[in-house]
């Protein structure tokens, strides 16, 4: 769709004398809800202010001028100019080009040569890997594959929560509860279970959180117990989460966290005062942010302690000199926008040009019951034990579907874990998502699975049908039922596109459920083996979904079996 509306933004583009330009009219071009109007609409309301003529009218004189070998008509149809596609020539040409390009249709070229760095995940050491950390993880894969795809060379980030005092309280836990061997054997577990009772027992006893300041304290003194105890938490810590990013298949570039910038925030902060931009306000150092309607951003406690602005601050400044990057996106929670406003602003200040291309990339919560989980109080959904169970239920599903599928397992967690990313992206990033592992799993409807056996549908096709050479004999002609299935495959270079710059992978799964929602209406219907003059045509249709129902779900980071 995106090629056959730049042609026709063209055409329109000629007859308009420079009254509009050629983005202008592009961007106004519309695709009619009922497919019997056509489908392209160009609304003349523009122009009609500019030439001082009624819309009509100049829809009507468009139209009798307007021709293209891509369109069979150009009517006027009220005030707009609509546009009905040759069928058979751009069957040929987006079949063909579908099949010549393979995975790399829908690619783009603007990201050539630039850098974007995408910090996503960071879950916290020493507590567990959540369901609530699982929507930073996946949308920021699917946003550094979709980066990819537009050009760009993506440098993933961790930035673990691998600092502040909540080593304090785990440390005091340890100490006063803590069992050497029990925290080996099972180490979030246990680690997680003392966290949780730390908070309960502080309630009743205040010293706690004293002592538990103190430890870290001792910490950033560099303490060897300390320090001892916090790299054991890290280690372990980091070696459970990646069980987790090895079945998401998520990887990343870098893992420094916090603790990482703690040698570095001294520069950030005298760059601060020798450019007067620190003030004083009740023994705390701040940057006024005045000017911008926000309130001050926090440099450095009263005690001479940094906070998270500092870290933040110091962390972009060395990725930017780092990785010279083009853009920066920081997938993290909505309940940060403030933090982000604040940090990007100080930068901006600070005389960086390139503050301007970090982007804060906020989503909302997983809610369990309507609420918020919470690892303070215990009430959290472990993430490993989710994708255990639906790969589980996965292989369930396809014992009975399938029993002589080879390669069950490995089928059965493609299925299961695309299950769980694929109920993430399909929402809106800042929507909150409501947890159920019923609906996750769910085979039919708008889910994973649904996409996912869709394409094994059509590799299955392919599969009888056996090799065919399907560019030699393309003609185009094929029934009508194909045609909504074209003008979808039309559209993914351009949904890819729309997706980047909203920095929204929904864009995607709905464009992948729509697809397969269309392909299973014309499987229904067309008897696809038949041996005609279409078939050649029907069978590269069928080509070309595979390829953009494969190359889609890989952009939000899901596999696609061939067979289910």
């Amino acid at each position: 769709m995106l090629h056959v509306i730049k042609q026709y933004a063209k055409r329109i583009t000629g007859e308009v004398d420079d009254a509009l330009s050629y983005e202008d009219i592009e961007k106004l071009i519309e695709i009619p809800k009922h497919e019997k109007q056509g489908d392209l609409a160009f609304p003349c309301f523009v122009l009609a202010k500019k030439w001082r003529k009624p819309p009509q009218e100049i829809a009507k004189g468009l139209s009798e001028k307007l021709t293209d070998s891509l369109f069979s008509k150009i009517v006027a149809v009220g005030p707009y100019v609509n546009a009905f596609l040759h069928k058979e020539t751009v069957v040929k040409y987006v079949l063909e080009q579908i099949i010549q390009n393979g995975k790399n249709y829908g690619s783009w070229s603007f990201g050539n040569g630039k850098n974007v760095v995408v910090d996503f995940s960071s879950p916290n050491i020493a507590k567990p890997f959540s369901m609530g950390h699982l929507r930073s993880t996946v949308i920021g894969n699917s946003l550094a594959h979709i980066a990819e795809k537009c050009g760009y060379k993506t440098i993933r980030i961790n930035h673990l929560g691998d600092w502040g005092t909540q080593f304090g309280k785990l440390m005091v836990a340890y100490k006063l509860w803590g069992n050497e061997q029990q925290v080996k054997q099972n180490p979030i577990k246990e680690l997680l279970a003392l966290y949780v009772r730390f908070h309960a027992e502080a309630e009743k006893d205040a010293r706690l959180e004293e002592e538990a300041r103190m430890w870290f304290k001792k910490l950033e003194d560099g303490d060897e117990e300390a320090y001892q105890l916090w790299l054991w938490f890290r280690e372990e810590s980091l070696q459970e989460f990646t069980k987790i990013y090895d079945l998401l298949s998520v990887r990343f570039d870098s893992y420094h966290g916090e603790a990482f910038y703690n040698d570095k925030m001294n520069e950030t902060v005298k760059k601060l005062i020798d450019l007067k931009l620190l003030e004083q306000s009740d023994g705390a150092q701040i940057v006024n942010l005045k000017e911008f309607n926000l309130p001050p951003c926090l440099i450095q406690k009263s005690d001479g302690a940094t906070l998270y602005a500092t870290r933040d601050l110091t962390a972009a400044i060395y990725r930017y000199h780092h990785y010279h990057f083009d853009k920066a996106f920081y997938v993290v929670g909505q309940e940060q926008s403030l933090h982000f406003q604040q940090v990007i602003h100080v930068l901006e200040k600070m005389n960086y040009p390139w503050a301007k291309n970090i982007s804060h990339i906020p989503f909302g919560f997983i809610l369990k019951d309507g609420k918020k989980m919470s690892t303070r109080k215990g009430k959290v959904v472990l993430l490993e034990k989710v994708i255990e169970e639906a790969i589980q239920l996965a292989q369930k599903n396809i014992e009975e579907k399938n029993p002589n599928l080879t390669m069950k397992e490995e089928v059965a967690k493609m299925v299961g874990v695309g299950a769980i990313i694929f109920h993430d992206l399909k929402h809106e990033k800042q929507n909150n998502i409501e947890f159920s592992l019923g609906d996750m799993l769910k085979f039919e409807g708008n889910t994973g699975p649904y996409v996912q056996y869709t394409h094994a549908r059509a590799c299955s096709i392919l599969r009888k049908a056996g090799q065919l050479d399907l560019t030699k004999d393309l003609t185009g002609k094929i029934e009508e039922e194909s045609w909504m299935i074209v003008k979808q495959l039309m559209l993914f270079p351009s949904v890819i596109e729309k997706s980047f710059q909203q920095h929204e992978p929904s864009e995607i799964s709905k464009y992948l459920i729509q697809l397969s929602q269309d392909f299973n209406k014309y499987y229904a219907h067309i008897k696809i083996l038949h041996n005609d003059h279409c078939l050649t045509t029907r069978l590269a249709l069928v080509k070309a979904t595979t390829i953009v129902l494969e190359e889609g779900l890989r952009l939000l980071g899901i596999q696609a079996p061939k067979q289910m």
